[in-house]
C-alpha cells in the first residue's frame, strides 16, 4: 500500500485543497494510504476530523509515493519531498522553472495539471476548464457587485432602469461561463473571441456574438498568438464595443505564459464615467494595460478590477471539481493502492514535465536549455 500525501496550500490567500474527504474515501478505498496535513482542507471548511472519519491520516509533515497539492511548492517544500516520489500540481513549469529544477534534480517525476491533452476523453480530469468554470462565475459576480448600477430591465414607480451592457472577451470555459452568469442577473450581454468556433458557443450561452474580422484559430482548441498587425486591427476595432459597454469581462489567459493584452489605456480611456473593467486573468499578467492583480485601478472614472486567483473565492465547491479531475488522472498512474503509470497513454505523457532526471517537456527543457527527452510509447504486437 503506498501513500498519497496531501499538502496544505501555502499560497497567500489560497483557500483550496486538492483533495476533499469524499475523495480521500474513495482513495482509500482503492486500497491507498492517504496522509494529510494538519489544516490542509479547513480554509475550503474541511476539518481534520472529517478526512480521518474516512480513513486518513493526519500529520505535520507528509510525504508519500505520490505528492499532490494545488499550487506549485516552495523550493523549500520541494526540498522536504522524498526522491524518487511523483508530484501533482498546477505546476505551469514555463512559469515556475526553478521549482521544476529543484523537483528534478531531486529525480522527481514532475506532473502538472495544465498540460491534460485537450481530447474528449480527458475531459473528466481537465482541472484548468473545471477551475475556469469557477473563475468565469466569480468574475460575472464580481461585475454585479463592482457595478453600482442594477443589472436587469427593471421597471417601477420611480421609473424604468436599463439592464446593464456587459462585454464579455475571451469565449472559453471561464468566458461561457461569465456570458451565461451575467446573463442570468439580468444583463445585456455582448461577447468576443478571436476563435471563430466561438460564436456558436457564445450565442448559446445567451450572447449576441461580435465580429471583428480577426481570426486565431489553432490546434486542441486554443488560440495562436497574433502578430503585431493583427492585434492592432483587433484593438482598434473593439475600441467602439468597449466604449459602449458598461462593465467588461477579459478572461483571455493562455496556459503557463503572460495572459494577451486585449486592452489598452487608451481603451479603458474610452468608457463612459463609472464603466468597469473585470480583468479575470490578473494572474497571468492581465488582459489591460492598466491591471494590476489583487488591487482596483481607477483610471479617468473607470475602475480596473484585477482578479487574483478567482478559483480560491469558492474554495469548497473548486477543491470539490479539482478532487473529482485528481480522481480520474490518478487513475492513469495507478490503482489498487499502487503506482503503475501506462507510460504509452496520451493523457500520462502529456502531463509529465520531466522523470528519472530528464525533462521530458518540450517548451520547458528549452526553457532551461537542457535536452529534450520525448516519452516514447512501447509498441505492443498484437498475440
Amino acid at each position: 500500500m503506498q501513500k498519497i500525501a496531501l499538502f496544505k496550500e501555502s499560497r497567500t490567500g489560497e483557500t483550496r485543497v486538492a483533495l476533499t474527504p469524499d475523495a480521500v474515501k474513495s482513495l482509500v478505498s482503492d486500497g491507498w494510504n492517504v496522509v494529510v496535513q494538519r489544516g490542509a482542507g479547513q480554509r475550503a471548511h474541511f476539518t481534520d476530523e472529517a478526512y480521518t472519519a474516512v480513513g486518513a491520516t493526519i500529520e505535520d509533515s507528509p510525504s508519500g509515493e505520490f505528492n499532490l497539492r494545488v499550487n506549485p511548492p516552495t523550493l523549500e517544500e520541494v526540498g522536504r519531498l522524498p526522491e524518487g516520489s511523483m508530484h501533482l500540481s498546477f505546476l505551469s513549469p514555463l512559469l515556475a522553472q526553478e521549482i521544476v529544477k529543484a523537483l528534478n534534480a531531486r529525480h522527481i517525476t514532475i506532473l502538472s495539471f495544465d498540460l491534460v491533452p485537450r481530447i474528449s476523453r480527458a475531459q473528466y480530469m481537465d482541472a484548468l476548464s473545471s477551475q475556469a468554470t469557477v473563475s468565469g462565475y466569480r468574475a460575472a459576480l464580481a461585475g454585479a457587485n463592482y457595478f453600482d448600477r442594477f443589472y436587469p430591465l427593471l421597471t417601477t414607480a420611480a421609473g424604468t432602469i436599463r439592464p446593464a451592457k456587459v462585454l464579455v472577451m475571451g469565449v472559453g470555459v471561464a468566458g461561457l461561463q461569465a456570458i451565461a452568469t451575467s446573463k442570468r442577473l439580468g444583463a445585456k450581454v455582448r461577447a468576443y473571441d478571436v476563435r471563430s468556433a466561438a460564436k456558436e458557443e457564445a450565442e448559446s450561452a445567451g450572447a449576441v456574438f461580435v465580429k471583428l474580422g480577426v481570426t486565431a484559430d489553432a490546434a486542441g482548441g486554443y488560440a495562436r498568438e497574433l502578430t503585431p498587425e493583427e492585434t492592432a486591427a483587433q484593438q482598434a476595432a473593439l475600441l467602439s464595443e468597449v466604449a459602449n459597454a458598461d462593465v467588461v469581462i477579459t478572461t483571455a489567459a493562455v496556459p503557463g505564459r503572460k495572459s494577451p493584452t486585449l486592452m489598452t489605456t487608451a481603451m479603458v480611456e474610452a468608457m463612459g464615467e463609472g464603466s468597469l473593467v473585470i480583468d479575470m486573468a490578473a494572474d497571468g499578467g492581465g488582459n489591460c494595460e492598466l491591471t494590476k492583480v489583487g488591487e482596483v485601478v481607477e483610471h479617468n472614472g473607470v475602475r480596473v478590477v484585477g482578479m487574483a486567483n478567482p478559483p480560491s473565492e469558492m474554495g469548497a465547491s473548486a477543491s470539490f471539481m479539482f478532487a473529482n479531475n485528481v480522481l480520474k488522472l490518478l487513475g492513469l498512474f495507478g490503482s489498487k493502492g499502487e503506482l503503475n503509470p501506462d507510460w504509452n497513454d496520451e493523457v500520462v505523457i502529456g502531463v509529465t514535465v520531466a522523470r528519472d532526471g530528464a525533462v521530458n517537456h518540450a517548451p520547458t527543457a528549452e526553457a532551461l536549455g537542457l535536452t529534450h527527452v520525448a516519452i516514447t510509447p512501447e509498441i505492443k504486437e498484437n498475440a
